[in-house]
């Protein structure tokens, strides 16, 4: 299992920007899939923005416009640009990697139990 690690977060204020990282470090891999999550308090984990290898991008109607999921291969890092915050995007962020299935569209679908290689997650907080 490869552990992932997320930077980036912090506090801002409404409008703000903020951009997520997450790393595997000492370790390079391709994913089908690789996807970042977000959990408020007492709210399920809901799939943010996803990345396939085939480089198709799968978005959460509500970030739509907003986040930009992308990778960087030279340094095996995938980044959510988060443009345009809103208090409703106050979240733990994780991303994950390791999904079961070969389809990148239907690994988004299936949520956070198709994922096997998790972060400890991030913080996010967006103030009005």
């Amino acid at each position: 299992q490869v552990q992932l690690q997320e930077s980036g977060g912090g506090s801002v204020q409404s409008g703000g920007s903020l951009r997520l990282s997450c790393g595997a470090p000492g370790y390079t891999y391709s994913a089908i899939c690789m996807i970042w999550f977000r959990q408020a308090p007492g709210k399920e984990r809901e799939g943010v923005a996803a990345l396939g290898n085939g480089g198709n991008t799968i978005y959460a109607d509500s970030v739509k416009g907003r986040f930009t999921i992308s990778q960087d291969n030279t340094n095996n890092t995938l980044y959510l640009q988060m443009n345009s915050l809103k208090p409703e995007d106050t979240a733990m962020y994780y991303c994950a990697a390791g999904c079961r299935y070969q389809s990148c569209n239907y690994c988004y679908t299936q949520g956070a139990a198709a994922f096997g290689n998790w972060g400890q997650g991030t913080q996010v907080t967006v103030s009005s």
